[in-house]
């Protein structure tokens, strides 16, 4: 049998025991090893360059007229950029205080500058393009735009005014990069 004298406990400088060294050495190898895999597996859930170079846009406004009605797309739905008249602007400021309103979203709070209107043009009932946006197309008694598949009627800023759809047309995230450029997204 062996005495206390016999048992030395075999201790490092640091005090770690060589047998608790074996079991943190592979510990700390395997933790190591999860976390160097984990570093590709989050990044690969990151969208890809295609993907964010689709992601935002930016429209160069300085051929667009006033009055004028252009469409971009973004994320494969269409965008309406209008330049609006002074007339135009007035017209849907009276109608603020309108109690007709189905979305009753005063126009100041749709814009960030009163004279450019930016929004997606898509129904929001069902999903119709709205018509409106070229010369010569029906758009209804508010001078905006009109859904040709269940009848919804939008104003110059875009508000629902008659018909199925619940809410107005929704505006893109949106940032003047001067006075001339947006980027949309």
């Amino acid at each position: 049998m062996a005495t206390i004298a016999e048992k030395k406990i075999d201790l490092d400088s640091a005090g770690i025991r060589r047998r608790d060294f074996i079991h943190i050495a592979p510990v700390s190898f395997a933790a190591v090893g999860v976390a160097a895999s984990a570093i590709p597996l989050v990044d690969s859930m990151n969208p890809s360059a295609d993907i964010l170079a689709v992601s935002s846009i930016e429209v160069d406004l300085s051929s667009i007229e006033p009055g004028q009605r252009v469409t971009v797309s973004w994320r494969n739905q269409p965008v309406f950029i209008v330049r609006r008249r002074a007339t135009d602007i007035a017209r849907t400021q009276a109608d603020d205080a309108n109690p007709g309103l189905i979305d009753p979203l005063s126009d100041s709070a749709r814009v960030q500058k009163s004279e450019w209107l930016i929004m997606i043009g898509v129904c929001t009932h069902l999903g119709c393009i709205p018509l409106g946006q070229k010369e010569g197309d029906v758009r209804g008694k508010y001078g905006g735009w009109f859904c040709p598949c269940h009848g919804s009627l939008y104003d110059l800023s875009g508000r629902v005014r008659r018909g199925p759809a619940p809410r107005n047309l929704d505006i893109p995230p949106y940032v003047f990069l001067s006075d001339t450029k947006i980027r949309i997204g």
